[in-house]
């Protein structure tokens, strides 16, 4: 998936045809379905995130004999103005998501935790455009593949390091969400994992808050504060409950 600013253009760059440069936010978009002409397609896959380019793609690499009427004419070369915004490689994650449970188990541990951590990506990436429902599904998804456990404790610390940081995620998605009680249920996991977590311990503290479970909250805010006495937004949130 890539999310990228685009122009296209007709004649010497002077005939503009279709664009989203006035989008805040452009969607994430995925070679091969949203975006099909084939030249624009070869041009994306040679670039990398945040690099511009000027492509002049000829009728067979672009609109075909045809155009598409009434905006391109028939057999049009035309040209178009791209800059990568971002890019978050998606092929194994749809390939894992359509094996069986039988065939994920199979798995070397090492895919299933690239995929775990490219589905954490994309979560991140609507968390930070404030799509926080659909983030949280994401995470959901990364974390729905790290319920195998493993004999191998170097193995089971790998799944526990990659679940912790998709439980702070959710933790404060949900914050975000004006969910509190699940926010923290998914700090109180992460505390589970790994009971100094400062993190874990804030966002417990802030969901209290929320709540208004005020001892709860000056518990937790004040492990928070022994971990990190000088981190300004535990500070702020004990100020706050005070």
């Amino acid at each position: 998936g890539c999310t990228v600013k685009y122009s296209g253009y007709l004649g010497n760059w002077n005939k503009l045809f279709c664009s989203n440069g006035n989008s805040k936010y452009p969607r994430l978009m995925k070679l091969g379905k949203d975006i099909t002409l084939w030249g624009l397609e070869i041009g994306l896959l040679s670039m990398t995130k945040g690099e511009a380019a000027l492509f002049v793609l000829t009728p067979e690499y672009a609109y075909g004999q045809r155009g598409c009427p009434p905006s391109i004419p028939p057999n049009t070369t035309v040209l178009f103005k791209v800059e990568v915004l971002d890019f978050i490689d998606s092929e194994e994650c749809d390939a894992f998501f359509e094996l069986t449970c039988e065939q994920r188990d199979r798995l070397p541990l090492e895919k299933v935790l690239k995929v775990a951590a490219t589905e954490r990506e994309f979560g991140n990436y609507f968390f930070y455009k404030q799509r926080f429902k659909i983030a949280k599904d994401r995470y959901k998804r990364a974390l729905s593949i790290l319920g195998r456990s493993s004999s191998s404790k170097a193995e089971q610390s790998q799944i526990n390091a990659s679940k912790l940081l998709l439980f702070l995620n959710l933790s404060l998605t949900y914050l975000k969400l004006e969910r509190a009680d699940r926010a923290l249920k998914y700090g109180e996991l992460a505390l589970e994992m790994d009971q100094g977590n400062a993190k874990a311990l804030f966002r417990c503290g802030q969901a209290c808050l929320y709540m208004r479970e005020y001892r709860k909250s000056r518990d937790f805010l004040a492990r928070a504060q022994c971990i990190q006495p000088f981190n300004r937004d535990i500070n702020n949130e004990l100020k706050k409950l005070a």
